[in-house]
């Protein structure tokens, strides 16, 4: 993947969000559909999904200019990072775009609850008589905006589906495709603050019991394709289907992260690279280890069926 040499010059900082798109400048910006289109599938491609400031223990929070800052400097982010920086941005280039409060669900079935578990941010943009869902911060997600109105919107080999949420008025379920690496989405329809995210960002990037915390993980969208590094397991699915492979070296970890994920992580001294390679390893022996256990039992005799 061709990756952005950008260092922090001074420059207008979104003159410098749109270079690392491989946009022209916002002089030569004019807000319309066919522009919101571009952008969307440039960030969706160029700026990954990753968690990598949580597992290398330097905290962040939600402040939108922050990860814009983050962004120009070649990083990424998750989706409070990533929706946050992008709904800024667009709203800097005329957009009317609003954010709602999210949560990614465990089930393709929407929580029978209106409240939600906040763990994801949403943009809205209004362009061109329509209303549109944008969200280049669910890793495996969105390669172009979506309608928000019920119905299907094929993109490359995958499809999505927007249902209204029947016990939110209002409120709509986003259904993933069915390869992706979770089954839906559900989102608010009141506009909030980014500061309405700050306090599901300070658990998930800190909690011992975040899946944040516990597992690397790196995403990006391809337009046809999606890229997921989880830990040491890298995982290509396309038209073609799925493939895995092991990352096995400290070498070949690092150059995966850049060349697929256009994070050549310049920011990452050696000390901290050796200590991130020493958690994945660890973290994924722990893995194989409780995979065997789980295969050994299941390989157990089953005593309620003894005589």
């Amino acid at each position: 993947m061709e990756t952005a040499n950008i260092v922090n010059t001074g420059t207008d900082r979104y003159d410098g969000y749109l270079a690392r798109l491989g946009l022209a400048p916002r002089s030569g910006h004019h807000p319309s559909l066919e522009a919101l289109f571009a952008l969307h599938r440039a960030h969706a491609e160029r700026v990954a999904y990753e968690n990598l400031e949580i597992q290398l223990g330097r905290a962040t929070s939600a402040d939108p200019d922050e990860s814009i800052g983050r962004i120009v400097r070649g990083r990424g982010g998750y989706c409070f990072h990533l929706n946050g920086a992008f709904g800024t941005l667009l709203q800097h280039l005329g957009y009317s775009a609003t954010r709602h409060l999210g949560e990614v669900c465990g089930q393709s079935a929407p929580p029978e609850r209106t409240e939600l578990e906040v763990n994801h941010q949403v943009l809205v943009v209004a362009c061109e008589g329509e209303r549109w869902l944008v969200d280049v911060g669910l890793g495996d997600g969105l390669y172009e905006p979506m309608p928000l109105r019920e119905g299907a919107s094929v993109q490359g080999p995958f499809t999505y589906r927007l249902e209204p949420w029947a016990e939110r008025p209002g409120g709509w379920l986003f259904l993933h495709d069915s390869k992706a690496s979770v089954p839906a989405m559900v989102f608010a329809p009141e506009p909030v603050h980014w500061s309405a995210f700050s306090a599901a960002h300070e658990q998930l990037s800190t909690s011992p019991d975040s899946g944040f915390v516990r597992v690397c993980l790196l995403q990006r969208r391809a337009p046809d394709a999606t890229l997921t590094l989880r830990g040491l397991v890298y995982e290509r699915v396309d038209g073609e289907g799925r493939q895995k492979r092991t990352l096995e070296t400290a070498g070949e970890w690092f150059a995966c992260a850049a060349e697929e994920f256009g994070l050549p992580l310049t920011d990452v001294d050696a000390a901290a690279r050796e200590r991130l390679w020493g958690r994945l390893a660890s973290s994924h022996a722990a893995w194989l280890a409780a995979a065997s256990g789980r295969s050994e039992e299941s390989d157990a005799p089953d005593d309620s069926t003894a005589e």
